[in-house]
């Protein structure tokens, strides 16, 4: 949302609490479909006071406090306080740029606030068939391409690709039945150790911690562990360690589970066939890039008519990274990527006045460290060795560290005049 002056609501023609009942929705909203703490608290300050009203938000992942009152009446004569509980929101770019319009047509007077609210409460309606199946579908694309991304072997590939569609079922089944929730990761874990494991001893060797690795790479939060340190460095310390706390628990849940299909193959005499082979040639890369971008647009669930941008985004991310990591080294890569997906996203927000998450998210997802840091914590439970996995926790915490100074870098290269 951009900056522009305040309404003037002085007729009377929308109540203060139909402003209030609006921002409150707003925040709910924007909260739900991924924005950062510290872009939804700088969005909902600029739409309130556009409203006429004052505001001081406090966001962190799983809840939102809203402490209005009106600059025209006494201190403390119109103070009202909103506590929200939104839950984990999860990314979805079609329902957050159809917010943010509607913010723009509500502070512009294009939409009166209460046809506003309405609006926004009729994007909570839930996907239909086609969407579920497009989500599942996203999941084994994405697994399959990143086997792919990483020259596995086309048994490898199938194999990611048929997990991956599982833990995409999986995940609409815990959608319908909230008892599957809390447990999820380390089902998915399980899921995707016991199919490996399966396919290794009755078709043929695999490339076993990485095909797990790939089939969950979806779950993985490398997003969320980008997020919490953007937020940290933002000084949202509550929300960013929050954040941060999630994203170890989730690497911890789902090795927690690929660890118990391990155990349980070891007690039951079961020796996996394994395998360390990487024969595929650079086309099957090149496709593999291109289906991933695919399969990001659609997970991240943005409209079709904004498949092209978010796939662009994507492979342009990963490319910038690949080239100049071979120009200068791997981190520098990332951070030259995030660098650059920011600074387009921003400056996209300012040319097309939407969302510059369209860009920056794709742009940044095939960057996240959430895979080495998995590999990290499986190959430290497998050899009970802290030893074994100091290494690929360094080059987590390295990658990390290039993508936040290429988000930080970025914004102070193209300042992100609108919030989203």
């Amino acid at each position: 949302m951009s900056a522009i002056a305040p309404v003037n609501f002085a007729n009377g023609a929308t109540t203060y609490t139909e402003r209030i009942a609006f921002v409150v929705d707003l925040a709910y909203h924007l909260h739900a479909y991924g924005t950062t703490s510290q872009r939804l608290e700088a969005a909902i300050e600029l739409v309130a006071k556009r409203l006429g009203l004052a505001c001081e938000p406090w966001s962190n992942p799983t809840g939102i406090i809203l402490a209005f009152s009106d600059p025209t009446r006494p201190a403390g004569e119109s103070d009202t306080t909103r506590l929200l509980r939104p839950g984990l929101g999860e990314t979805n770019l079609y329902k957050l740029c159809e917010a943010d319009r509607i913010a723009e047509d509500v502070i512009n007077g294009r939409m009166d606030v209460p046809v506003g609210r309405a609006a926004l409460r009729a994007l909570d309606q839930p996907s239909g068939l086609r969407g579920r199946v497009m989500q599942a579908l996203g999941f084994a694309l994405a697994s399959g391409a990143v086997a792919g991304l990483l020259r596995l072997p086309w048994l490898d590939i199938g194999t990611a690709t048929v997990i991956g569609g599982l833990i995409g079922l999986l995940v609409l089944g815990a959608q319908r039945h909230p008892r599957l929730r809390e447990g999820f990761e380390a089902l998915a874990g399980l899921l995707a150790g016991t199919v490996a494991i399966l396919v290794s001893i009755f078709i043929g060797q695999l490339n076993l911690n990485t095909v797990m690795i790939a089939s969950l790479i979806v779950l993985l939060p490398g997003m969320s562990l980008a997020l919490a340190t953007n937020e940290l460095a933002s000084r949202h310390l509550v929300s960013g360690t929050a954040r941060f706390a999630g994203a170890l628990m989730t690497v911890v849940n789902l090795t927690i589970g690929t660890a118990i299909a391990l155990t349980c193959a070891q007690l039951l005499g079961i020796e996996p066939h394994v395998r360390a082979w990487r024969p595929q040639p650079d086309w099957v890369v090149w496709g593999a890039v291109a289906v991933a971008a695919y399969a990001f647009a659609v997970l991240f669930q943005a409209h079709r008519r904004d498949y092209g941008l978010v796939m662009a985004a994507a492979i342009s991310g990963y490319l910038i990274s690949r080239y100049g990591g071979e120009w200068l080294d791997a981190q520098a890569g990332v951070f030259l990527a995030a660098l650059a997906t920011t600074a387009a996203g921003n400056a996209y927000a300012r040319w097309a006045n939407r969302p510059g998450a369209l860009i920056r998210l794709p742009g940044i997802i095939m960057l996240v460290p959430g895979s080495v840091a998995l590999r990290g914590v499986i190959s430290l439970v497998q050899a009970q060795s802290l030893n074994a996995g100091q290494e690929a926790a360094m080059a987590a915490l390295n990658t990390l560290m290039a993508l936040l100074a290429g988000l930080l870098f970025g914004n102070l290269l193209v300042s992100a005049r609108r919030n989203l």
